[in-house]
């Protein structure tokens, strides 16, 4: 047999769907790497936080958890400034470098009986450093991903950022229930914990070496303009955009994590599920909804991107109460996943195309800067804190009242849909999306 010659279309195409693929394995490790220590908590919590009852161990870990939430709209700007001046490319490469690290020293970090306070000091830092890296990570790939897809597919090949972000949850999740089939809990909280981590490491060390390989999408002329990568150039210039992405962020954030990470608790704290049909329900749901990313994606080629935004926007003020209430009220584990599917179905109008319709708000100057950066803000006020205010609602016994708090927030990200320009007349893509 005899090869046939790639034409340079081809050639270009597969020059692209590697450097998506190779840009979003970095987004999967460091999503994955994040969340690991979410899942791990309860296993590891007692070796660093020896004092008082699992209760307080658990909760000392999850305000680690919560301080890398609060890096990342420090990491959105830092690495929104690096990427805008120095280059897409040198920024992914820092931000696996630091998730990598991270990993790495978690998994080696001696416990509180070994050297008392400076472990769970220890561990902060590593969290923060994580935080800071995952903060930079979301407006980078994002920019990089929008610029080298092919252009009127760019909603298709943009989807795979969110694919690789829920495939890093799931991938900690089997992870660890690998582990469970082969470690007992005594091993668990001894040293089983650490594995993870480890594997984590490793993942971060192939990406970045996936990385390496990749071509830059900024140009000399873009990263030396007076305002590249300044906070200054973006609000004096690009303040209209910037708010608008917040606004649709700030509710695109809350309802993601109403629907994926809280879910998993309502199912168990409303619903009454046993937690191991609730984590097996949601670990299903999300999988479906991964898979979910590209159609809606590719649809958003078709549709145009503000009308799927006008979409998602429209129908989660009309079906998100309906939808919370249902599911609190079912008792089929069968009749949750489909309405958590049906949930995340009009969610996924939204998500598929989160990091492209940003991206096309921008100029490339301040492209990586303002995507993540107001991803960063919008996330951090209102995704960190989903699960606090639904079960702060549920407290005080008025549950149903974070329903209509998570409609009201879409109503500010619909006015958001409505006045963002369309991406087809005035998006700053056009035209772009070359590999130098």
């Amino acid at each position: 047999m005899t090869s046939v010659p790639l034409s340079p279309d081809a050639t270009d195409t597969r020059r692209r769907v590697f450097a998506i693929m190779a840009s979003a394995s970095g987004n999967l490790v460091e999503w994955y790497d994040f969340y690991v220590y979410s899942f791990l908590a309860l296993y590891f919590a007692s070796e660093f936080f020896p004092e008082g009852d699992a209760t307080s161990q658990l909760l000392n870990a999850a305000a680690i958890f919560a301080a890398g939430f609060l890096m990342r709209p420090i990491g959105g700007w830092l690495f929104g400034r690096i990427a805008d001046r120095v280059g897409r490319k040198r920024a992914m490469l820092i931000s696996v470098t630091m998730m990598c690290g991270g990993s790495f020293v978690i998994a080696i970090l001696p416990t509180y009986s070994s050297i008392g306070v400076f472990a769970p000091l220890l561990l902060l830092l590593m969290r923060l450093i994580q935080g800071l890296s995952v903060g930079g990570e979301y407006g980078t790939t994002a920019t990089y991903m929008s610029e080298v897809a092919l252009a009127g597919r760019r909603g298709f090949f943009g989807s795979f950022q969110y694919v690789t972000l829920i495939g890093g949850q799931l991938l900690a999740v089997l992870v660890l229930v690998i582990l469970q089939q082969f470690l007992d809990e005594a091993q668990l909280r001894a040293w089983g914990w650490r594995i993870p981590f480890a594997i984590g490491g490793v993942a971060a060390v192939i990406a970045l070496y996936l990385r390496s390989s990749l071509q830059e999408t900024s140009t000399e002329e873009t990263r030396t303009m007076q305002e590249a990568g300044t906070l200054s150039g973006l609000l004096r210039n690009h303040l209209r955009a910037f708010l608008i992405v917040v606004g649709y962020t700030a509710g695109g954030s809350l309802i993601f994590y109403t629907f994926t990470t809280y879910m998993q608790k309502y199912l168990v704290n409303t619903a009454g599920f046993d937690k191991e049909v609730a984590s097996l329900t949601m670990t299903t749901v999300l999988f479906v909804y991964m898979l979910m990313q590209p159609l809606f994606g590719a649809m958003s080629d078709r549709i145009g991107r503000r009308n799927s935004m006008l979409l998602w926007a429209g129908l989660s003020i009309l079906t998100t109460v309906p939808f919370l209430t249902v599911i609190g009220r079912t008792t089929s584990a069968y009749s949750a996943f489909f309405l958590v599917t049906g949930a995340l179905a009009v969610v996924s109008l939204y998500t598929s195309i989160s990091g492209i319709v940003k991206s096309e708000m921008f100029p490339a100057q301040v492209r990586a800067l303002g995507v993540g950066f107001a991803y960063a803000i919008g996330n951090a006020l209102f995704g960190g804190t989903a699960e606090y205010f639904a079960l702060w609602f549920k407290s005080i016994g008025h549950e149903s009242w974070f329903f209509w708090y998570v409609t009201a927030m879409m109503v500010i990200a619909l006015v958001a849909a409505i006045i963002m320009p369309d991406p087809r007349k005035k998006g700053y893509l056009q035209g772009e999306g070359m590999i130098d």
